[in-house]
């Protein structure tokens, strides 16, 4: 039976000022919770309706569940895992840099995308969702476990960063007719803003995706479609070569 106290506890989670007051977050679901046990995350507590963890868990009710869930369905289980201390960034092959994007659903892509296309490092300038965010963890679908994210001041982390900086812009080349290069720092901006102008003298490229379409209309796209098309193409150029 769930403690008030362990109530109380997950439920504060859920806001960013108390994950970081106690360094613990929250994963939930039978999948996402198994891709952390197999890393290098410390779990704290697991909670599940069912025994199928290997780990030490404490049975619940159904209606328990609910109760600690963020979920209009809960999946099962919820975890709580340690928060680890970040690692430091690697400055080779490509870096993804972002300025200033808060959707938690967006950034929970772009840490897939990440793991998908062999991205190890993603720095975050401090205005960026925290990725312990229980919508980012649950959009990463585990690769949360695969990405190293770093929260920094992103003027002076690109101020000091000696690879080349590529800006995605409206106004850019097109990314299609780009000699791409295997190392470098690719910053994505804003949902609404773009990039902004304090990171954009930092740029040292700018690229943009032309639109295909006969009307042209379309305003923009969504940061984290952009993210996995530039970086869809920076790996075919890269094996091309």
């Amino acid at each position: 039976m769930l403690t008030k106290g362990q109530i109380k506890l997950i439920k504060s989670l859920s806001q960013k000022k108390f994950r970081n007051e106690h360094q613990l977050f929250v994963v939930e679901g039978v999948k996402g919770i198994q891709e952390f046990l197999n890393s290098d995350f410390e779990l704290f507590e697991l909670f599940t309706i069912d025994a199928v963890f290997d780990s030490k868990v404490q049975l619940i009710t159904e209606i328990e569940l609910k109760k600690i869930s963020s979920l209009t369905t809960p999946n099962m289980a919820i975890a709580i895992f340690k928060m680890p201390k970040p690692r430091p960034i690697n400055g080779s092959g490509i870096i993804v840099a972002l300025d200033a994007v808060r959707d938690p659903g967006n950034l929970g892509t772009i840490i897939r995308l990440c793991d998908w296309f062999g991205v190890k490092d993603l720095v975050c300038g401090v205005d960026t969702v925290d990725c312990f965010n229980t919508k980012v963890v649950q959009a990463t679908m585990g690769s949360l476990t695969r990405v190293s994210i770093n929260y920094v001041d992103l003027d002076e982390y690109l101020g000091a960063a000696k690879a080349i900086k590529f800006g995605t812009f409206m106004n850019g080349e097109t990314i299609y007719s780009q000699e791409l290069p295997s190392e470098g720092i690719i910053i994505f901006g804003n949902e609404a803003n773009g990039i902004s102008s304090k990171v954009e003298k930092f740029v040292n490229r700018k690229i943009s995706i032309p639109k295909f379409g006969k009307l042209k209309a379309t305003e923009s796209l969504n940061v984290a479609t952009a993210a996995a098309i530039v970086l869809s193409e920076f790996n075919r150029c890269s094996i091309e070569k």
